[in-house]
Parts: C-alpha cells; structure tokens; sequence
C-alpha cells in the first residue's frame, strides 16, 4: 500500500510525496532510523530534548528543517529517500511533517 508524506514549509509551502512499496523495500524501521540518524549528524542539526535524547520524531523534523525547503521544492533523491524513511519510520497511510509549526501529525 502507498504511502503519503507531505512537507510543510508554510501557507502554500507543501510538498507532498507519495512511497511505493517498491521505494522503501530496503528500508525497515531501524534502517530508516539509521538514514535519518546519519543525515541529523551530516547536516549538524541540534536537539529539541537539552537531555541528548533523540527520539525520531525529532530527527524527522531537524532534519527537514535543516535540509531545507528547496531539496523538496525540487524533488530529486534526498527528498525521495528522506520521505521513504519517514513512512517506513512511522508505519503510517499518512504523514505530515510541519516544518514551520515544528509538528509530525
């Protein structure tokens, strides 16, 4: 079954992809969290939580408010990969990551 994940940077600011099974077959839940894992370092994002712990929801959101709103105005790969990682993360029909409201919902 397909999944949605829409990225809001705003008013009029969404970005809304759709996962294929076939998009996230070599991500499970752990290798999603890896991925998000490895981008939260790679794009220096800082926690939410002052006690260190990062729970994926955070990750989700600093890393989309870190990549920025024009690798999913674009579409290419890291948008496609991190909205897989998303779906496969939270195992839901649909997701909406609110950037600028700091909200998955």
């Amino acid at each position: 079954m397909s999944q949605q994940v829409i990225v809001s940077f705003g008013a009029d600011k969404d970005y809304e992809f759709i996962v294929h099974p076939a998009d996230k077959a070599d991500m499970d839940k752990d290798a999603a969290r890896a991925w998000l894992a490895r981008e939260f370092e790679d794009l220096e994002c800082t926690p939410s939580n002052p006690m260190g712990k990062i729970l994926v929801l955070d990750m989700i959101l600093n890393v989309a408010k870190y990549g920025g709103e024009a690798r999913f105005q674009t579409g290419g790969d890291w948008a496609g990969r991190f909205a897989a990682a998303v779906a496969a993360s939270l195992d839901r029909p649909v997701v909406k990551v609110d950037v600028a409201a700091f909200v998955v919902g």
